[in-house]
């Protein structure tokens, strides 16, 4: 079975990570180098461990969160499927079976937030872990006049995220500095993303919450909950 280790030390993922993050650092987008896949992947792994998935799984979650950025390397537009396609066809090189692929692949193509859903337990894990990484290490334009993104990402002093796997709660952490923009700065860019987090953790039988400064924004109803007020419209 490939592992994390065996993906970190394949010279061509390098060398695409690095174009991908270089093609988005020219188009001005905040850090999608080694410091960002490599949190996705360890975040990735951290859920489905947590929520008690097999060994396997979180293995390949690990892979996926690693890779899930290459597509970036040609356009940001559509970079999960374009990303998938590249994925595809490196591990069918290195022998990788099949159904591991599939498992990879679709997570990938699925975690942009203008396309993708969160279909399978991997792929719910990824969009946690990728929408999750808001920090203002993440800021390449500080001075003078940095974009919202950037803007944004500066004001977040800290993040984490952390799964409570008995009440199945997995809740999004931000210290947020309000001198350098307002906290709807935040939504402006982020809402999208939120919401897909929100649809991520009800696929793994969660609740998401978004915590800012102490203060829940969103995930204050279990999915159960709302199934069942579907259900007695």
């Amino acid at each position: 079975m490939i592992t994390l280790d065996d993906v970190r030390r394949n010279e061509n993922f390098r060398l695409m990570i690095h174009k991908a993050n270089a093609y988005l650092a020219a188009r001005g987008y905040t850090e999608h180098g080694p410091r960002h896949v490599n949190y996705v992947a360890k975040t990735t792994a951290y859920i489905l461990e947590t929520l008690g998935f097999d060994e396997r799984l979180v293995n390949l979650g690990a892979i996926a969160g690693y890779l899930h950025d290459i597509g970036n390397m040609h356009n940001r537009k559509f970079h999960g499927p374009t990303g998938a396609n590249i994925v595809f066809c490196e591990l069918r090189l290195l022998g990788v079976p099949l159904e591991e692929i599939v498992e990879i692949t679709t997570a990938i193509a699925n975690h942009e937030e203008e396309i993708g859903l969160p279909i399978t337990p991997i792929t719910a894990a990824l969009i946690l872990a990728d929408k999750s990484d808001a920090h203002r290490t993440r800021a390449r334009r500080r001075k003078p006049n940095p974009d919202i993104h950037d803007r944004v990402n500066l004001a977040i002093t800290d993040s984490a995220l952390t799964v409570d796997p008995e009440e199945r709660i997995i809740t999004l952490d931000i210290t947020f500095d309000t001198t350098q923009c307002q906290v709807m700065d935040f939504f402006e860019i982020y809402l999208s993303r939120m919401e897909m987090s929100k649809q991520a953790a009800e696929m793994l039988n969660c609740r998401f919450r978004l915590v800012i400064n102490g203060l829940e924004m969103l995930g204050k109803i279990h999915p159960a909950e709302h199934r069942a007020k579907a259900a007695g419209a």
